[in-house]
């Protein structure tokens, strides 16, 4: 059986803030702005939002503390101004931790009584507020998924929590993409593209997941030669950019995203590496030991020659640095232990291909 579900109502355009003040107002009278520190104010993304806003006699309140790989003690705290001034719509603005955080708030406000532990409890109700994604970057695809990763101290993991929490509706305007740091672009695009291959290698892809990952990979191909260095961006980049970012989202809202993912997570908690470089890591072994046509259609389609091509990019790009073996064997630890993320991956795969893919971009450092 194949479905399709996307209730994200999702408009693309210049000033979509600015033009659908009205469809957040609709949502609510009070809003809790959901941001990092900087970033959603250097893009001019936040001054869109408080001027759409104040059109529309709305008020707001802001919690900008969001931290890459937001903890679960940041979204109490966030729960807690939330409750505390009244909210009842919630905007994310920024790349993937503002708007997975503002999904898991608006959560806890809407069972204010509830303590930590409901973020991860798997039977619980899963109604939120009404939420606005608003993406300022191009990789994670969180205004379109049902997607809320954090990091739980308590145990030493980010893991994504249980709950499927969909934005009420998601604005996207390449402009604040434009505006962001290019080393913030490039890590993004890479986990753009790690999300269009690992919803098409999986277990759980169909014709209609397969359908969003061949619209963001050819998509993604036309700014490739942007984060090669190759020509400076124009507007329609940008906007290519966020739309492949959107499309990969769509893709694993189907299908959930597979070993890349689960090996990064490693990465990104012990050394504090940026999520796309993290999951870019890994993404070389996954494709060399997938089916050849498959392999083949996702590279070339991408507008990769082979799997070195892709190689070779990442470590112009993203710059890993240097990784230690224990490290990589922790990553591998965690993946055995993970039978959900063994079993997306459509092809034999034993503890030596594990291993294989684990050290892929040590083997083959340029």
């Amino acid at each position: 059986m194949s479905s399709f579900y996307m209730p994200v109502r999702v408009f693309e355009e210049k000033d979509a803030v600015a033009h659908h003040a009205k469809d957040i107002k609709a949502l609510g009278n009070k809003a809790l702005l959901v941001t990092g520190r900087h970033s959603a104010k250097s893009c001019g993304a936040y001054d869109d939002v408080v001027e759409a806003l104040t059109g529309e006699g709305m008020r707001y309140a802001l919690f900008d503390e969001i931290e890459e790989n937001p903890s679960t003690e940041t979204i109490m705290k966030a729960r807690d101004l939330g409750v505390a001034e009244q909210v009842d719509v919630v905007i994310g603005i920024g790349g993937g931790s503002p708007m997975d955080a503002a999904k898991a708030i608006a959560l806890m406000i809407y069972h204010k009584e509830a303590d930590i532990s409901y973020l991860y409890q798997a039977d619980a109700d899963s109604h939120a507020l009404p939420i606005v994604a608003i993406p300022t970057t191009c990789g994670t695809g969180s205004e379109v998924t049902a997607v809320s990763v954090l990091t739980d101290h308590s145990k030493g993991v980010k893991k994504s929590i249980p709950h499927k929490i969909f934005a009420d509706l998601a604005l996207l305007d390449g402009t604040y993409v434009g505006r962001a740091p290019k080393q913030v672009i490039a890590n993004t695009a890479i986990d753009a593209y790690a999300h269009l291959c690992e919803s098409y290698l999986n277990t759980k892809a169909s014709a209609y997941s397969k359908m969003c990952v061949d619209a963001g990979l050819r998509t993604w191909a036309k700014s490739k030669d942007i984060l090669e260095g190759k020509r400076e961006a124009k507007e329609a980049d940008y906007n290519n950019m966020l739309r492949a970012s959107m499309f990969a989202g769509m893709a694993i809202a189907h299908t959930a995203t597979s070993l890349p993912h689960g090996f990064s997570y490693t990465l990104t908690y012990e050394l504090g590496m940026p999520h796309g470089v993290a999951v870019g890591f890994f993404l070389g072994g996954y494709l060399a030991h997938a089916d050849a046509e498959d392999r083949a259609y996702l590279l070339e389609t991408a507008g990769f020659s082979d799997v070195e091509d892709y190689r070779r990019l990442y470590q112009a790009i993203c710059r890993p640095g240097e990784v230690a073996e224990e490290l990589l064997e922790r990553a591998l630890g965690s993946i055995l232990e993970n039978p959900a993320k063994r079993g997306a991956v459509p092809y034999a795969c034993n503890e030596e291909d594990l291993r294989d893919m684990t050290y892929d971009l040590i083997n083959h450092m340029v």
